[in-house]
């Protein structure tokens, strides 16, 4: 037991190690940012930071598992990065039509307003 924790301990002697709690505390921070952005609004928010966090925790984890040659590791960081990526592209979407929507919806209302009627 005490040889097993000792030999435990001594890992933290690697870079790799370190690498990987940074990736670990990377990953860990979209849950702060998602829950300080929540109790903000006073409502369930999914900030986009959320999502960038999640990939760059996820692509340290994933080059420390590789590094340790852990396929359990390496399948679920690679298949959660696809599920991130699209993440951002659909709310980028959503950004995009409503920001359009705006403009549409502000160059109607100049539009009235330069015709002379009220």
């Amino acid at each position: 037991m005490i040889a097993n924790l000792s030999s435990l301990l001594g890992q933290f002697n690697s870079p790799w190690v370190f690498l990987g709690f940074f990736g670990q505390f990377v990953f860990f921070m979209r849950f702060a940012v998602q829950w300080i952005a929540s109790e903000r609004k006073k409502q369930i928010v999914v900030p986009m930071a959320f999502w960038y966090l999640s990939i760059g925790g996820s692509l340290i984890i994933l080059v420390y598992s590789i590094h340790i040659k852990d396929i359990v590791f390496i399948t679920a960081q690679s298949f959660s990065l696809f599920v991130y990526l699209r993440n951002i592209m659909l709310q980028r979407n959503i950004d995009r039509r409503e920001n359009q929507r705006e403009r549409t919806s502000a160059s109607v209302s100049t539009d009235s307003d330069t015709t002379g009627t009220n």
